[in-house]
């Protein structure tokens, strides 16, 4: 007889095999009193046991089978396919031999001892739509295909190494880069960009092992600004504590004794030096805070660095006695004109011989060679004209005898220090601040907010005369040489940091990381990101651009990126990828517990963290309803607008966690973020921490109207071995029916949690203890207006004390630094892990089945029932996350005291038992067949997924889950040896980068140029090339006096300036092909100085013939090769040729420019330029 049966009695016998026993009221209610029985309700604690044993092996659990439904027999251990939209969930059972075998397994799983079972991959379920928008994975790539190929001279350090080393700034010479950091300077040798790095051990500390060679000073105080001198071969430094110093430049100093200093001056007593430049005089100038601008004449330096080391304090003092405060300059009957911000940019205008003072709102104009005040102006280009104004009001309040002092002229520098007294300085000082006053007053603090947009953040000369600035709100602007706004361009969303130009191009670095490439007309060329954190300084050097990003990483761009030479060495590298990938494992456990406001016992933290904590590199523990209740809720997000966050319960469990688990032995706790009831804290092994750092946190509050902290999320993001990991602890909204609200949570988390370092600072503090006054003195107020007025008065006053203290004390909103528009931080990651209650029950069951179930570990029909699990098989929240195959009970609710499955609630509510307790995660695979790789870099499994059962200090038991995370990281030095093996020894690199070079031919009208007294000479520049733009700068190579019968001794002035009595315009330019630039050259010995009674004008009395050699240097516009002509001026003293020009001035207007015909003359060039940039704006 046939054995075999048809289609319809297999699926009968087939689903007879795989359903649970029938439930009826009878054995439902045994199997319910079964658990009540054995259990019990009185639970003794026996401290000594460390290693307590699960309640579930207390108890005998009847009937047990492995039952799978149709989606759990699609269960797989990468529970993804190839098409992201169409997951399937799959479930594969390594143990198939009988129930019996499966049920012990399952048993030993739950046990705090390891077990054989958590050596093996645990199957996972994964949710639907993680393949498209916000929750894909990021792409990764062993070469970055969106960005030009880059070398990097210094890698991404870690945040924590680099305390009291932060780089922020830098700057080139032909042969070095000198970056100023917060011990002093660093350089290094362009030859040695391709060496490796010194690596961990060596003469580099930590965060410096990858990066190329590099030599360092002694300690300095902190770094502020650089300036390169060639002309000296010196690099001028500027300092926190008021110091300017200077170091040799092309040294080669001992690789173990750091390089010291050489002449070094105190420029502020008070202040830091912020900015620093050389006129085209060769003057320094330097800004500091308040507005003092000063200047350091070059005969006073020269002289100086011409002193032996042992004269040193005499050179210094020499110095210091040279300077001239322009502000004092400035300042009429006790006002000044220019503005009191810091003198945060200073610009040497080398066309117009003008020097640009930059603070966050205005602008001051200089003339560089007579250092006199030409204007000053705001942001939008309005003449800002203080002196004149306060001059004639202070007339009409002045007695006849102050008039009259007025009128003769300015004071001499006596009057003027005992004159404008604390009186009148507290006068403008109270105005000012009235002025704030009625500001905020009429237009709210918006008024602040729209300012801070126009804010100056970096200034640039281009090479056409133009100045641009750029502004926190991104609007590029273009000047004249005149300080006239011409045009305004807006590329980008985020914050301008810093600019570079070089030829007909402009690089412009943003505070998101991005670089953008415009042309001297504003249009845009390219752009990509060029670091993971704001690009604050670019310099240009080596035929490249150097960018600093704020975390202190440097990487060198070709001038011609992107073009033909990233098209060769993008696929050049990537076939080396193996060359420089590294391949590491981290095992990670997750811990997740609502406590219920209660504090466990020592036995029990150890029974959840402790006893797992031998086996893991990095602890994550979220915590959720640490603290409740109305007052701490309010007052948690009171603190929270202020920069504060943490209580005294949250100290108590991150000390009480760290014990269980042997913090300061083998871990070390790296950060933690709390929001009222939540918190979410990390330790990490110590023999992992030197590749774990950068620390990020964040929060977003989910409760009463997304303000309140009682529902909502904590995050932590780190950098593990260069790749970026995110830990998020959540609690969503409550109750059987709010999957809806629940849903929204999870996405109003996922959207809006943006990481940023640790809230709690000085300021903060400093906050927190204004507001607890204000809501002191508010109190008494209050009670006043309720005994005055009643409880209607009352609320409205508090409502808007309330509204105004938070908009008041609120940190002004940082602009995001995600380079894509709205594009949540937590979709950048590689692995994202989210935690906590997620408060998801189970639908359609009632209590007394969810028990019988529970009681035959029919864990996967309860699955089936689960609300987290059905909506992520809808693709409504937790979009492609992946979670490893429940095996444990339900985690909610239980009666606190009692033990094992007897412990649910049996209360009047009778609340169903829930998985509310997750923990999931995704990595960067897109396909289950994904390999870990630099493409892939981060692949993990889950080994171990389960509950603390014996737990009983809180209404849920603690949960936790172990990760075997794969990482693939990219080993930066030896990368860079292979970037220079190819860029070396490719003959089509090499090819290529001979053409780049080509310098345009080019020739000067004349050699030799000779000058009269207030002369002028013209000297014309041809380029004869008919493809390339000549890029050309005119400097002094040497000048000397023409002694009779001696051979002239040619010396260097600073940074090649020229000498006071000869004018070149412009010095530097663009010539285009074919065409010709001309220069002028002419004779001004015309001095100027302050005596009582107005500036007074004279000649110089040298009557000695002077020669200058005049070098043209030109450029390419692809290359920094340069190719030098030499044009030889000679002064020829004329007496008969000296006119007197002492224009009268006017009583008090000393700042006045002087500007006699021959001036008028030499500017003709500068106008003309001028006028050409107004007439092609306007049209």
């Amino acid at each position: 007889m046939s054995q075999k049966l048809d289609d319809a009695d297999s699926d009968a016998l087939s689903a007879l095999a795989t359903a649970p026993p029938p439930s009826t009221a009878s054995n439902r209610n045994s199997h319910s009193q079964q658990l009540r029985t054995n259990t019990g309700t009185n639970f003794k604690r026996h401290p000594k046991h460390h290693l307590r044993k699960h309640s579930l092996d207390e108890s005998t659990m009847t009937g047990f089978n492995d039952y799978s439904d149709d989606d759990d027999n699609n269960f797989c251990p990468y529970a993804t396919s190839d098409d992201p939209q169409n997951q399937q969930f799959c479930y594969i059972n390594n143990n198939n031999n009988d129930n019996d075998n499966d049920n012990d397994n399952d048993n030993s799983c739950n046990n705090n001892n390891s077990s054989p079972c958590d050596e093996h991959q645990m199957p996972e379920f994964s949710g639907i739509g993680g393949g498209t928008g916000f929750f894909k994975a990021p792409s990764r790539s062993a070469v970055h295909p969106g960005r030009p190929t880059a070398i990097e001279l210094r890698p991404h350090p870690l945040r924590e190494t680099q305390v009291g080393r932060f780089i922020r700034t830098i700057a080139c010479t032909e042969t070095q880069l000198w970056a100023g950091q917060e011990s002093g300077v660093r350089f290094w040798n362009f030859s040695d960009a391709f060496e490796p790095g010194l690596g961990i051990g060596g003469r580099a500390r930590r965060g410096d092992e990858d990066a190329a060679p590099f030599y360092e000073s002694v300690n300095t105080s902190p770094t502020m600004c650089l300036m390169i001198d060639c002309g000296s071969k010196l690099v001028w430094s500027g300092h926190k504590d008021g110091k300017v110093r200077s170091w040799k430049m092309d040294q080669q100093p001992n690789d173990d004794v750091c390089f010291k200093e050489g002449l070094s001056f105190q420029a502020y007593q008070r202040g830091p030096v912020l900015s620093m430049v050389t006129s085209s005089y060769g003057d320094i100038w330097t800004g500091s805070e308040n507005g003092v601008i000063k200047v350091w004449p070059w005969e006073s330096v020269e002289k100086s660095l011409a002193l032996s080391p042992e004269e040193r304090h005499m050179a210094a003092l020499l110095v210091e006695r040279s300077s001239i405060d322009l502000k004092s300059q400035a300042t009429v009957n006790g006002v000044c004109s220019i503005s009191s911000s810091d003198v945060k940019y200073l610009l040497s205008d080398k066309v117009k011989s003008k020097i640009w003072a930059a603070g966050s709102l205005s602008f001051s104009l200089w003339d560089a060679r007579t250092r006199e005040l030409l204007k000053v102006y705001n942001v939008d280009g309005q003449i800002e004209n203080r002196v004149d104004a306060a001059s004639e009001k202070d007339q009409k309040d002045q007695p006849p005898e102050e008039e009259a002092s007025v009128k003769g002229g300015s004071k001499s520098k006596k009057e003027k220090q005992q004159g404008g007294g604390f009186l009148q300085r507290s006068k403008y000082a109270i105005m000012g601040a009235a002025d704030a006053v009625r500001r905020v007053a009429t237009k709210g603090t918006n008024a602040f907010a729209a300012e801070d947009a126009k804010k100056t953040e970096a200034l640039l000369l281009a090479y056409d005369g133009t100045i641009w600035t750029g502004c926190s709100n991104g609007v590029l602007v273009q000047w004249d040489g005149n300080g006239n706004r011409l045009r305004d361009f807006h590329h980008h969303h985020c914050a301008v940091l810093c600019f570079c130009t070089y030829g007909p191009r402009i690089w412009v670095g943003y505070v998101s990381g991005m670089v953008q490439v415009i042309d001297l007309e504003g249009n845009l060329i390219t752009g990509w990101i060029a670091h993971n954190g704001p690009v604050i300084k670019m310099v240009v050097g080596n035929g490249s651009i150097f960018s600093l990003a704020t975390h202190g990483g440097i990487r060198g761009w070709y001038i011609s990126s992107p073009g033909p030479l990233d098209n060769i060495l993008r696929p050049e590298l990537a076939k080396r990828e193996h060359m420089y990938t590294t391949l590491e494992t981290v095992k990670i456990m997750v811990g997740t517990w609502n406590v219920g406001e209660g504090k466990p016992c020592h036995e029990a933290l150890v029974s959840w963290v402790g006893s797992q904590a031998s086996d893991v590199d990095i602890m994550v523990v979220g915590l959720q309803e640490v603290e409740m209740g109305t007052g701490f809720l309010a007052m948690s997000a009171a603190k929270e607008t202020i920069g504060v966050e943490g209580s005294s319960n949250g100290q108590w469990w991150q000390d009480a966690i760290g014990k269980a688990m042997g913090e300061g032995s083998s871990f070390e706790r790296v950060g933690s973020r709390q929001l009222a009831g939540l918190l979410i804290a990390i330790w990490v092994r110590k023999s992992l921490r030197t590749h774990v750092g950068d620390l990020d946190v964040a929060a977003v509050a989910c409760g009463l109207g997304r303000t309140i902290g009682n529902k909502g999320g904590v995050g932590l993001r780190l950098r593990v071995y260069d790749r970026i990991m995110c830990f998020v602890n959540c609690h969503l909204a409550a109750h059987l029916e709010a999957v809806n609200r629940r849903n929204a949570d999870f996405d109003h988390i996922y959207k809006n949690i943006t990481f940023g370092r640790s809230i709690n600072n000085a300021s903060g503090m400093a906050r927190y203890l204004f507001l607890c006054c204000s809501l002191a003195f508010s109190t008494y107020l209050f009670w006043v207006l309720y005994y005055s007025y009643g409880l209607l008065w009352f609320l409205l006053v508090l409502t808007a004390s309330v509204s105004s203290t938070a908009q008041m004390l609120r940190p002004a909103t940082s602009v995001a630094i995600n380079p894509d528009e709205g594009k949540p931080d937590l979709a950048e990651a590689d692995m994202v892990i989210f935690c906590g209650d997620f408060n998801y029950r189970l639908f359609g069951i009632t209590y007394d089945e969810a028990r019988d179930f529970v009681s035959q570990r029919s864990f996967d029909w309860l699955r089936e029932k689960d609300q987290l699990r059905a909506e992520m098989k809808a693709g409504k929240v937790f979009q492609g996350m992946r979670e490893a195959l429940i095996r444990f009970p339900p985690t909610y609710k239980f009666e606190r005291g009692k033990p094992g499955l007897g412990g649910y609630d049996s209360g009047e509510k009778k609340r169903i038992p829930a998985w509310c307790d997750r923990i999931l995660y995704r990595d960067n695979r897109s396909s289950p067949t994904s390999e870990c790789s630099l493409a892939c870099p981060v692949v993990a499994s889950v080994w171990q997924y389960e509950a603390c059962m014996d737990v009983v200090e809180s209404d849920h038991k603690p949960v936790r889950c172990k990760f075997k995370v794969q990482i693939a990281h990219v080993d930066r030095s030896a990368r860079r040896q292979e970037f220079g093996k190819i860029f070396m020894s490719n003959e089509k690199i090499r090819s290529i980068r001979e053409e780049l070079r080509c310098v345009p031919d080019t020739s000067l009208s004349t050699n030799k140029i000779v000058l009269q007294n207030q002369e002028t000479r013209s000297l014309t520049i041809t380029n004869r090339s008919n493809k390339d733009d000549a890029i050309f700068h005119v400097l002094c190579e040497g000048l000397s006096a023409v002694k009779d019968g001696e051979e002239p001794e040619y010396r260097n002035r600073g940074s090649f300036g020229f000498p006071r009595w000869l004018e070149v315009a412009p010095a530097v330019g663009i010539i285009k092909p074919g065409n010709t630039a001309e220069i002028s050259i002419h004779h001004d010995d015309t001095h100027a100085s302050e005596e009582d009674g107005g500036t007074q004008y004279w000649h110089s009395e040298d009557t000695r013939d002077k020669l200058v050699i005049l070098s043209v240097a030109i450029r390419g516009s692809k290359s920094t090769e340069t190719r030098s002509h030499q044009c030889h001026v000679r002064h020829c003293y004329s007496p008969k040729n000296t006119a007197q020009h002492e224009p009268s001035t006017k009583g008090g207007q000393s700042s006045k420019k002087h500007q006699s015909s021959h001036q008028r003359s030499s500017a003709k060039h500068n106008d003309k330029l001028d006028d050409h940039h107004r007439s092609r704006h306007e049209h």
